[in-house]
């Protein structure tokens, strides 16, 4: 008993120590129809499920990243839709002159696919090529092939080639 105890705080813990990478995924793939308090609920339920078998081999952050991004995509297959809308502007600074660009570059990065979407959301939170390698399942080399593809993709959808 004690020591589910010590395991239930162990996870709480992990969980406040990392509600901002939650929040930050869940807010990419948030919709009208589906809110981020129900994604994020399904991540914490996947998290929670997925803690005892935990090995430890990489960060929290890097599994909990993992998770969420697959619950969020799984979600979307599950539901069998188009995503028409997401909110992702919250932490976004309010300046006037980068406030267009920002709004311009994350309308063009809700046009991309989910992987690639995924993808995007690890680059911009700086997350170097072997951590985002290691949250998708991808080879190093793929995750890199496939962040210059996207590059390419946002430059020659911006230029209205898309």
């Amino acid at each position: 008993m004690t020591q589910q105890l010590g395991s239930d705080k162990q996870f709480l813990d992990m969980i406040r120590q990392n509600e901002g990478i939650i929040y930050k995924v869940t807010s990419f793939y948030a919709d009208k129809e589906h809110p981020i308090s129900d994604l994020y609920q399904e991540v914490v339920i996947n998290l929670w499920k997925g803690f005892p078998s935990f090995r430890g081999e990489s960060k929290y952050s890097t599994w909990i990243y993992r998770i969420a991004l697959n619950t969020c995509v799984s979600f979307y297959r599950r539901s069998k839709r188009d995503i028409n809308y997401v909110d992702i502007t919250m932490d976004i600074p309010d300046t006037v002159d980068n406030n267009d660009k920002i709004q311009e570059l994350y309308r063009l990065i809700d046009k991309l696919g989910k992987i690639e979407r995924a993808l995007v959301l690890l680059y911009l939170d700086d997350k170097p090529y072997k951590e985002i390698s290691e949250i998708t399942g991808l080879t190093v080399t793929n995750v890199a092939t496939k962040l210059n593809r996207i590059k390419e993709k946002l430059k020659q959808m911006s230029n209205g080639d898309n």
